[in-house]
């Protein structure tokens, strides 16, 4: 994107639809890291990767031990790798580069969501928040599956009985639950039915800190921003809620057991809410206080700068946008059909949107013509005013040029080969990114190879036929016009057969006493159309045998 043709005046968040992207049935969709390639996972249980630029299809993923639909898929740090949730319970692990299924892991439960360990370029743990219990910790090379909990553990009441319909962690059943890795993946954030957020280790999985949101709702989704510095939390209660994260992006676990040790005189409970509020305070809160509706897969924009959550409303595709200050910015309003994904672009302010009919809609921003930003000297005016033209202007070196010294060292040799690092991205990592794949044709569908069933070129075929009678016609080499009107033809084969027929005895007597005395010119009637063919058939016969005198 030209940035400095773009009004700073302008937000920079997306307007109207710019194109739609097409094939099969799509349910859910996932940028890469750069934001080049996008991964759709359809209703068949195949994945498709768009190549973003182009947006032409790069690859499909089908597996055919999987042909139930797509809730979820997750590219890898580094895009080497694809995990798709389907709806027969079951995890499975792509290879970008090949194409092939690296593993396939059964769970108990339908995943809702399912993400890739960030913190590692080949993954081997997952985190899967399954549609009606607990978040699972998957190992990818074992399949082993580990419960997290949903509640913290209360050393007063470990005597007590469990009460009814309850799971042994205390968490009622049925209970929509959700949990995020932070962004290196050694701290796990676990929302559940009380509206609170349980901080807990990747490796020892045990609580550490605990976060209350206000409203005590039902936490439905937790998002983080892609330099993890600000926490979404999507509640029942209709709200979207923004917390700021006061953790290190590094070694945050570290600093949390560090901070933990310098509070041993706090009792259990009041500690994990103490270190709470250590780990996240509250920032913002987002909602249609007129329509109060629900909302569904809220993120952050590719700078953390927008918030942005569709309505759950059936039949709606509306998308609203807040600044991440407090206040409204947009209502993008689409088909009327109802959402099921959303993604915000990596890097520059485009949206994707998954609709009911399995369309990916691209949301754009709505550019305006700004010609000063084409030329720093250029000037907009807002009405006439007089030019005064300089004593210089049209010389061809101008005295003001003549001032200014050249202060480009034109010996200084450039270098080509060092690239930039982006600043979008904070980690140093000498890892090879995936960003793009070449792209290859897709067969033609079965469908349209049946409508010319061994019919190479019809136009071929009219050209180059062998037919018997193109055969017939051709002499020496030589192709006659078999175009040729049946007229002369006719005229031709009667006119041979004329001549080779002999006269009768009769005949040659009269052609002798013509022959003798001059031929009588008959003078043309215009009385009759009859005797004009009359006349003309004489003719015609005296001609004929004056030719057959000649020829005898």
């Amino acid at each position: 994107m030209n940035v400095p043709i773009i009004d700073p005046l302008q937000g920079d968040f997306p307007e109207v639809i710019e194109e739609y992207l097409e094939h099969g049935l799509m349910k859910c969709i996932a940028f890469n890291r750069r934001g080049t390639l996008l991964v759709a996972g359809c209703a068949d249980g195949s994945c498709v990767i768009w190549d973003f630029e182009t947006r032409g299809i790069a690859k499909e993923l089908r597996d055919n031990d999987c042909v139930a639909p797509i809730t979820s898929v997750c590219w890898s740090k580094y895009g080497h790798f694809i995990l798709a949730a389907a709806v027969d319970k079951s995890l499975t692990l792509w290879d970008v580069v090949s194409g092939e299924k690296i593993t396939r892991v059964p769970l108990q439960q339908n995943t809702l969501h399912a993400r890739l360990h960030p913190g590692s370029s080949r993954p081997t743990l997952c985190l899967a928040c399954p549609l009606a219990s607990a978040p699972v910790l998957v190992d990818l090379n074992t399949g082993s599956t580990t419960v997290l909990p949903v509640s913290a553990p209360d050393t007063g009441n470990d005597s007590l009985p469990l009460p009814r319909n309850k799971f042994a962690d205390g968490s009622p059943p049925f209970t929509v639950s959700s949990a995020s890795f932070n962004k290196h993946g050694d701290l796990i954030y676990v929302g559940n039915s009380k509206g609170e957020i349980l901080v807990m280790g990747t490796n020892d999985r045990n609580v550490k800190a605990v976060v209350s949101v206000p409203g005590g709702s039902v936490i439905k989704n937790i998002v983080f921003s892609r330099n993890g510095q600000y926490l979404l939390i999507n509640s029942n209660d209709r709200a979207i809620r923004v917390f700021e994260n006061h953790l290190p992006q590094r070694e945050a676990s570290k600093a949390l057991d560090e901070i933990s040790e310098s509070s041993e005189e706090l009792q259990y409970g009041e500690k994990l809410k103490w270190l709470g509020t250590k780990c996240l305070t509250f920032f913002r809160e987002f909602q249609d206080s007129i329509t109060r509706i629900q909302w569904k897969v809220p993120c952050f924009s590719g700078d953390g700068e927008w918030v942005v959550g569709a309505s759950a409303s059936k039949g709606e595709h509306k998308i609203y946008i807040w600044a991440r200050s407090g206040h409204f910015v947009k209502m993008l309003e689409g088909p009327k059909e109802a959402l099921t994904d959303l993604a915000w672009h990596p890097l520059q302010p485009l949206v994707a949107s998954v609709s009911m009919s399995g369309l990916v809609y691209i949301w754009a921003k709505d550019h305006t013509e700004n010609w000063s930003a084409f030329a720093p000297d250029f000037k907009e005016l807002e009405e006439n005013e007089e030019y005064v033209e300089r004593e210089d202007e049209f010389d061809l070196m101008p005295e003001t040029e003549k001032v200014k010294a050249s202060e480009v060292n034109e010996d200084e040799e450039i270098d080509i080969m060092t690239v930039e690092k982006n600043s979008s991205f904070s980690d140093s990592d000498a890892e090879e990114e995936l960003s793009f794949l070449p792209a290859i044709p897709l067969p033609d569908s079965p469908e349209q190879q049946d409508k010319y069933p061994g019919c190479p070129s019809k136009i071929d075929e009219s050209t180059h036929s062998d037919s018997p009678f193109s055969e017939e016609v051709r002499v020496n080499g030589i192709e006659a016009n078999v175009e040729a009107s049946p007229t002369e033809e006719d005229a031709s084969l009667n006119v041979s057969i004329k001549r080779k027929r002999k006269l009768s005895e009769k005949g040659a007597e009269m052609q002798a006493a013509k022959s003798r005395k001059p031929l009588l010119k008959l003078k043309a009637s215009s009385k009759s159309k009859m005797g004009k063919k009359t006349k003309e058939t004489k003719n015609t016969t005296s001609s004929l045998c004056e030719v057959g005198v000649k020829d005898d």
